[in-house]
């Protein structure tokens, strides 16, 4: 018998889910965070988890985890004392940046704090050329110089980042050899290694940001690890990347930044499976915890990627699920503004001392505390019975920080503070959709976190779209995410051609060179060469253009192979753009391999339907004010543990369960169907 575990860090609860591998059985639990420490609700969830389901440490055999420790540390500045070592004439470039501005007219705007400190950017005497020849020689004497000088100051990391080394990297490859000649224990990171691709920017910002956490992540997951043999769990831990796969910790420690966004990455994931599962292929998910609003789009299965974007005011140019966060979950503090209006979020009380509700000390109201108001969240306790609510303090805290200061009655502030932040949620599912060529109607919008299906068919109604999904565990579902990835590495090279039949081998040399990259990093992982798949990308433009679109294409690159990557180019451009032009030549940038080894993961299986299953009878009743809706309306409540597959309900219910609570409006229909999903449609007229 072996047992599969998943755990996902949030800011104010940590998931586990845990499935054995003989029965089939699926088990989900919930406990605050703690943010000081990850690690430690880490451990104490597991240990729990073990021992309630009898389950010795040494039947483990497999461990996953989201962290949110590399986030943490650049949101809060915390990551090692750094120094660059870089080409002469260019130290400043972190400063420089590039001519995007995030608020073009803001004269007042802040740039992001500095990672370097000042004067820990050094320069080394040498000069590669844009086609990869030397101009300039290594002058090793001014390499030696510079980290003499980054050692005398302390400095616990080390980034290498020189001109075109992505087309050459032998200064590089010196420059990190002296560096461990001169300072064996500092922690290096260097560019060719990491982004073999072009845009010095982004290449040298990637570069320093790997830097900036690797210290701190080796620190975290050795202690995870240690952590985790005490427990007496004998696997060794993966942990989850920002591409919705997961990687050992020791290639966790060489490349951190690819943890930047981990968590999230694993709720898509677990979307994409269900999806999947259910033959739904447009999918905006909709992940809405205690601190944030995660939303992503999956089209024919697939997760929407990536490949570079701002990571604390820094470009980040690694694969990662494009994932739009808003500062909008159930601890997101409401607050009158100087103008006298209404506002929620960013800030979130978090887990400690979270909203007032929760008895904690937390005086601010917060979103979850207008739900409780409003009578959508269990009055009593939430988390299966195992925590108290107090619905005096959040009216408490509505009354005295909204009431008083707007002339708003209780009712109307705490309608009001769901409105606004459906309206923030609203707007991330617009970036995600509408902004990027997609009609948001077309798509099911799946909703998990353990406030994700509060507010889903709300935030729905007002995107137009009227199917929303929720799964069996949604409040779980980025633990489920964990269970559900595969390990894979995406490697990339940079050489720009033009696409025609001249450069179709220069094209297949690259990819055949990917390849054995890929290879080689999945016999590190132990990956059997018959779980092994490679995808290949390569990322187009027109002439004269500077943004590029990725096209996925054969691996073996043919005549036929390149025509349809041109049209397929042609077609994607169109719909991103509203425009193409055949006329025009097309550039090849970017090559892409993803290179993918198939982890064991559950096998979900359905369950028979029955045409004529009763609807679960409600265990109460309770007056609740719903969206759109003037007065409090006798709603009845539901729990989710009653509803067998073709069982089906009306709006408005209430359905609760131990990791979230489903809110099923006026007009709303809930179906479960054979995975036990709720599947919810809108029925009630127009949108």
């Amino acid at each position: 018998m072996s047992f599969l575990i998943g755990v996902d860090v949030g800011g104010t609860f940590t998931d586990f889910s845990t499935f054995d591998t003989e029965t089939g059985v699926l088990k989900h639990f919930k406990q605050s965070s703690t943010p000081e420490d990850p690690s430690r609700a880490i451990v104490s969830g597991i240990l729990y988890v073990l021992s309630d389901n009898g389950i010795s440490p040494s039947q483990v055999g497999y461990l996953a985890h989201g962290t949110t420790v590399a986030t943490n540390a650049l949101i809060e500045r915390k990551g090692a004392k750094l120094g660059l070592i870089t080409t002469k004439g260019f130290r400043d470039l972190m400063e420089i940046g590039w001519q995007k501005r995030p608020s073009l007219y803001d004269l007042s705007k802040q740039k992001p704090e500095s990672l370097i400190p000042d004067g820990m950017n050094c320069e080394a005497e040498e000069r590669i050329l844009y086609d990869g020849t030397v101009r300039t020689p290594l002058n090793e004497e001014s390499v030696r110089k510079a980290v003499r000088y980054l050692k005398d100051r302390k400095a616990k990391a080390i980034a290498v980042c020189t001109l075109f080394s992505f087309l050459n990297p032998s200064h590089e490859k010196r420059i990190k050899e002296i560096i461990r000649e001169e300072y064996p224990e500092v922690y290096v990171s260097v560019s060719h290694e990491l982004v073999p691709e072009f845009r010095e920017y982004s290449r040298m910002s990637t570069t320093v940001l790997n830097a900036y956490l690797g210290p701190v992540m080796e620190t975290y997951v050795h202690n995870f690890e240690n952590s985790i043999k005490e427990a007496g769990i004998t696997v060794a831990p993966y942990v989850t990347q920002s591409n919705g796969s997961v990687i050992s910790i020791a290639e966790t420690i060489d490349c951190p930044i690819k943890t930047a966004v981990s968590g999230p990455s694993a709720g898509v994931i677990g979307a994409a499976y269900i999806g999947k599962q259910c033959g739904i292929d447009k999918i905006i998910t909709f992940d809405m915890g205690g601190t944030s609003i995660d939303v992503s789009l999956i089209e024919h299965g697939k997760a929407s990627l990536s490949n570079e974007r701002l990571v604390e005011g820094y470009p980040a140019r690694i694969p990662m699920i494009d994932i739009v966060t808003v500062g909008a979950g159930g601890g997101s503090i409401a607050r009158i503004d100087a103008g006298g209006a209404l506002k929620v979020g960013p800030d979130s009380a978090g887990a400690t001392p979270g909203p007032a509700c929760y008895g904690r000390g937390g005086t601010q109201p917060c979103v979850t505390d207008a739900n409780l108001i409003l009578g959508k969240l269990n009055q009593e306790r939430i988390l299966g019975g195992r925590m108290e609510v107090y619905p005096e303090l959040a009216r408490q805290a509505v009354e005295e920080q909204i009431c008083r200061p707007s002339d708003l009655t209780l009712a109307q502030a705490a309608a009001g503070i769901i409105s606004v932040v459906n309206s923030n949620m609203t707007r991330a599912i617009r970036v995600v959709s509408v902004e990027r060529g997609y009609d948001a109607r077309e798509f099911t919008l799946m909703a998990f976190g353990g406030a994700g299906p509060l507010h889903a068919c709300e935030v729905a109604q007002d995107m137009g779209i009227t199917s929303v999904l929720i799964p069996p565990s949604p409040g779980t579902l980025c633990s489920l995410g964990l269970l559900m990835a595969d390990t894979k590495f995406d490697i990339s090279r940079s050489r720009v051609m033009i696409a025609d039949r001249e450069n179709l081998c220069r094209v297949q040399e690259i990819f055949d060179s990917l390849t054995r990259e890929g290879s080689e990093l999945l016999d590190r992982e132990g990956i059997d060469r018959k779980d092994r798949s490679f995808t290949y990308f390569i990322e187009c433009r027109y002439e004269r253009q500077n943004y590029e679109i990725g096209i996925e294409v054969e691996g073996s690159f043919t005549e036929k192979a390149m025509e349809e990557m041109i049209e397929k180019f042609h077609q994607e451009h169109n719909r991103s753009y509203g425009y193409f032009n055949r006329a025009m030549r097309i550039q090849m940038v970017n090559y892409r391999v993803s290179a993918v080894g198939d982890i064991v993961k559950p096998d979900l299986k359905a369950e028979p339907v029955a045409k004529d299953a009763a609807a679960p009878l409600p265990v109460s009743v309770r007056q609740v004010l719903f969206d759109r809706e003037s007065r409090y309306i006798p709603t009845n409540i539901y729990r989710r543990e009653d509803f067998v597959p073709g069982s089906q309900i009306e709006g408005p219910a209430i359905i609760e369960q131990m990791d979230s609570t489903s809110v099923i409006p006026p007009g709303w229909t809930a179906y479960t169907d054979c995975y036990r999903n709720l599947r919810v449609t809108y029925e009630g007229g127009k949108m």
